[in-house]
This record gives structure tokens, sequence and C-alpha cells, in this order.
């Protein structure tokens, strides 16, 4: 997996350079600010970037804007946002598209490397994963007009879940139910949606996400 890794902090830069290489990937370039970001993802076209929120100048969200237009430079181009802080604001922007290949993570809350490496596969294979409290974040600007009013309360909680970046299993071991439940639930979803079979089960899935993270 080629991977491009944008933070402007040195020593956290250098760490995720050598955690991503001893996972086997490739950093085939590391930046400190979101013009350097564009242009290494419009010229080397990773297989996907990891972008810091914060970087100079004014430390706000360039990494954020800067992926946003990384991706326009390079349409659907794979992004995982790795942070100590929500923003909101760009996130939408992120989003927008659906062409799905993004996520974003919280810092202080990656406890677990095997999980973040999966994360990161999941998200350079066209996926999505999101920590909850992007979620909730994002939950507290919902409009109106929900295109999820027709949802259930455990078709949320399953879609919810799909969000985090959670597989089936593990959604029936988080919710306790069956895997057939699980999938029931979502076949539900993706109808209520207006998701059809044509659409390809994992396409549909990160559909279902990206309309449930703008609602």
């Amino acid at each position: 997996m080629r991977v491009v890794v944008a933070d402007d902090a040195v020593l956290i830069r250098e760490g995720l350079i050598r955690l991503l290489e001893e996972f086997g990937c490739e950093v085939v370039a590391a930046v400190g600010d979101g013009d350097a970001l564009v242009e290494a993802v419009a010229s080397l076209k990773p297989d996907v970037s990891v972008v810091d929120v914060r970087m100079p100048p004014s430390f706000t969200d360039e990494g954020l804007r800067a992926a946003v237009t990384a991706r326009g430079r390079v349409p659907g181009a794979p992004v995982l946002i790795l942070s100590q802080y929500v923003e909101v604001s760009y996130a939408d922007d992120l989003l927008a598209d659906a062409r799905g290949a993004v996520g974003y993570l919280l810092k202080d809350r990656v406890v677990d490397v095997e999980e973040f490496m999966e994360g990161l596969r999941r998200v350079a294979s066209g996926g999505t994963v999101f920590d909850p409290q992007v979620v909730a974040q994002l939950m507290v600007r919902r409009r109106k007009d929900d295109p999820l009013a027709q949802l259930t309360p455990r078709e949320r909680e399953v879609l919810e879940l799909m969000a985090e970046g959670k597989s089936n299993p593990a959604i029936g071991r988080q919710l306790v139910v069956s895997d057939g439940a699980v999938e029931k639930h979502i076949r539900s979803i993706f109808s209520k949606l207006g998701l059809y079979a044509d659409d390809g089960d994992q396409h549909r899935r990160v559909l279902a996400v990206l309309a449930y993270l703008r609602s």
C-alpha cells in the first residue's frame, strides 16, 4: 500500500512513517503542509493519504481543506483524517462527492494499531471509517428534512456502527443479535434509502454511511 503522510509535527510524522513501514506500507511522501499534500496526491496518486487537520500557516483546518482540494484534483483519492480535533465544516465537503474512501479518526482514541491499520486498508479500498465522536459531532447538525426518518431506532444503531467501520459480525456482537439479523437490518436500510442491488453491496454500504453522515 502506497501512502502519503501529512502532519506538521515531525515526531508524529516520523512515528507514522515507521509504523506504516512496519506493516509493509511504502510511504511515498511525508509532508508538513496542505499545499505539499495536494501536490503529493496529484503527482504520486497514493493508495491512501493520512492527514492531520491542523497544519501551517494558521493551524486551524488546513489539512482538511487540502484533503478536499486533493480529492478535487484526483477524484475519489482515499483520505484518512487523523487528528486530535473534530472539525466538521470541511468534513461535509469531504463527504459530499459520495465516492467513499474517506475516514476520520482521533489520535488520542486510537488504542489498537491493528485496528488503525484495518481502518486505513478499508479507506484505501473505497470504504469509510469514522470515530464515534466524529459521528456524534456530524449528527448535531442533522437537517430537518432527515433522509433517514424512515429508519427504525435499531436500523439507526446498525447504520451508526457501519459508519464506525464495523463489520457485520462486529455489529452483531455489539448489539447482541445474530449475523442474520444484522444482514436483515442492512437490507432494510438499503431499501429505505433507495440503494439497490445493482450498485453492489460494498458501494451501497458506503452510500448508506455517507447518507447518514451528511444527514
